[in-house]
């Protein structure tokens, strides 16, 4: 029995230690196919994140700025020109793309096309039909080189965005300074004498006319005036009064008699005979009548003549203009001895 039982314990050991290995083999089994698979896993999703990575890398995503429209665009495209073509943009001639066609895109660049428009333009009065593809009004304005002062006048205002067919007006606006002199009036004095016949003037002094330096301050729009502000001013000789001494007469005293007159002329005085035709009012000529002009003399006028006596105005001549009286008188040789006289003439009450 003992050595019964001793071989029956040694049987069951190595029955334990076998059975103990088994499963050791199995757990190593195990854990190599766990690994195997995890590598296939990790291999897989490297080749995913691998692809992703590419596809990603080659997409980009920008600003596409067109027709009026703000988008956001992803394309797989490498530059400008390929985007535009891939979204159907197809440019005139004077379209205008930023960036260029050429270059390469990136991630949130902003790609901007501005279509070309007819704008009608006048700078300074002068009209120009123009194609541009300006955003603003002052875009436009340094697209064609126009300077602008801080007088000038722009329509629209130039932060105004463009429009197909836009009138934009230019108003040019400067100032000039000028000077010049210039004569200055003077004023004439009156003064009344009551020894001379009313009517009569005689001039005691010749008025002068003086003379002003002026400061003037011009403005002037698309090269016409417009407008002028008087800056300075300076008296460089003073104007001298013309003096006239002027009748107030109204009585006379002629051979012992007193005429009274509501007015007396300076004239010249010449003399006619007959002609053999009645005077301007129909009546015959005889001493007495008298031709005048009826601008300063109304025909019918009660008249008194130095030198010739009282009269009255009843005829007309070719030369007797102003100042000038044509007395008549019977015959031709007093009329040439009466010659070309000055005389005073009354115009009686």
């Amino acid at each position: 029995m003992v050595g019964g039982l001793k071989l029956g314990g040694v049987v069951s050991m190595m029955e334990r230690k076998e059975s103990g290995g088994k499963r050791v083999f199995t757990r190593l089994t195990d854990n190599l196919i766990s690994s195997q698979i995890m590598a296939a896993g990790l291999a897989v999703f490297l080749l995913v994140a691998a692809i992703f990575a590419a596809y990603t890398g080659a997409q980009s995503k920008v600003i596409l700025q067109a027709e009026g429209k703000k988008l956001q665009v992803a394309t797989f495209t490498a530059d400008v020109g390929a985007l535009l073509q891939e979204q159907g943009i197809v440019l005139g001639k004077q379209d205008q793309v930023t960036p260029r066609l050429d270059t390469r895109l990136r991630d949130g660049m902003t790609v901007e096309v501005r279509r070309a428009i007819h704008v009608a333009m006048q700078v300074g009065g002068q009209d120009r039909s123009v194609t541009t593809t300006a955003g603003t009004v002052g875009d436009l304005l340094k697209e064609n080189k126009v300077r602008l002062s801080k007088l000038d006048i722009v329509s629209p205002v130039p932060e105004t965005k463009l429009a197909p067919d836009m009138r934009v007006k230019v108003d040019l606006v400067t100032l000039n300074a000028v000077e010049e002199e210039v004569p200055v009036a003077f004023n004439v004095r009156r003064e009344n004498d009551g020894n001379m016949a009313r009517g009569i003037t005689q001039v005691l002094q010749e008025g002068v006319k003086g003379l002003e330096r002026r400061s003037w301050e011009i403005t002037y729009k698309n090269g016409r005036e417009i407008g002028r502000r008087l800056v300075a001013s300076t008296v460089i000789r003073k104007p001298m009064d013309k003096i006239i001494k002027v009748g107030a007469l109204q009585l006379a005293s002629r051979g012992g008699t007193e005429i009274r007159f509501s007015k007396a002329y300076n004239m010249v005085a010449t003399a006619y005979t007959h002609t053999g035709h009645n005077t301007a009012t129909g009546i015959k000529p005889q001493v007495g009548i008298v031709a005048v002009d009826p601008s300063v003399i109304p025909l019918g006028t009660r008249l008194y003549v130095e030198g010739y006596g009282y009269c009255r105005a009843m005829d007309v001549g070719g030369g007797i203009k102003g100042n000038h009286i044509d007395l008549f008188l019977e015959t031709g040789a007093a009329a040439r001895q009466w010659g070309v006289r000055q005389v005073t003439v009354y115009v009686l009450e």
